[in-house]
């Protein structure tokens, strides 16, 4: 387990296994990707979906997450309100994330 911050980036620098697991290495950064894989949503709405999930663990995901290109934030023209949308690279995700599902049915 790498301990600190020196450590994971190093291995992060040398390895792109790493380099993706210490962005979507945790369940609730997964579990984001998967309902944005559904459609597009609003930050209210996947924090109904990740029950659970507290506000600012959600905004950190969401932050890092626009950090590393995969989503957007995008304000609504027609209402006040600002949904999230994965980008072209979020949505490459897609295969990952269903054979972590088929992987999940079938062996766990």
């Amino acid at each position: 387990m790498l301990r600190t911050a020196k450590q994971r980036k190093e291995l992060c620098a040398e390895c792109p296994v790493a380099r993706v697991a210490n962005v979507l290495g945790d369940s609730c950064t997964l579990l984001i990707l998967r309902d944005l894989l559904e459609s597009p949503r609003r930050f209210s709405d996947l924090e109904t979906s990740l029950s659970g999930i507290s506000t600012r663990t959600l905004t950190n995901k969401l932050k890092l997450l626009e950090r590393e290109h995969l989503v957007q934030r995008s304000e609504s023209r027609t209402s006040t309100y600002a949904q999230y949308v994965l980008t072209t690279n979020g949505r490459g995700l897609r295969k990952i994330i269903e054979a972590m599902r088929k992987y999940g049915k079938k062996y766990l």
